[in-house]
């Protein structure tokens, strides 16, 4: 009786592909990704998803140009007391409305609501 020859497993690649390809290379499953990012090259973002240090980098370099304008949105919105959405300078009132009080808010460099208290976001009196 002559014994047969194991068969050898199938190989495990090295490269992570698709949707959750980051983190396979993150938790050290995979090599690399698709794209050649190592776990050196990764990093966790606030929400806890795995995001190349690099584009976190450049998000946050971009950011630094609009934030002026971001924050005068907000204060904006809770000037006119928006919630949802509202297309800002669109085709309704309130979205010309908006517009007009972010573009207010922003070229002074107050980005205080005048002649309405802020809203503590409790609507039914903090309870």
């Amino acid at each position: 009786m002559v014994l047969q020859m194991k068969k050898r497993g199938d190989r495990v690649s090295k490269t992570a592909r698709g949707r959750g390809a980051k983190v396979l290379v993150f938790k050290g499953h995979r090599e690399r990704t698709a794209g050649g990012l190592k776990v050196d090259m990764l990093m966790k973002n606030r929400r806890g998803k795995v995001v190349s240090k690099r584009a976190n980098a450049s998000g946050r370099r971009r950011f630094v140009n609009i934030e002026p304008w971001v924050r005068a949105l907000m204060a904006a919105r809770e000037c006119l007391r928006i919630s949802g959405f509202v297309a800002v300078n669109g085709r309704t009132l309130q979205g010309k409305a908006l517009y007009i009080k972010t573009r207010a808010l922003y070229s002074s460099e107050s980005k205080v609501c005048v002649g309405i208290a802020p809203s503590t976001g409790a609507a039914d009196g903090g309870a």
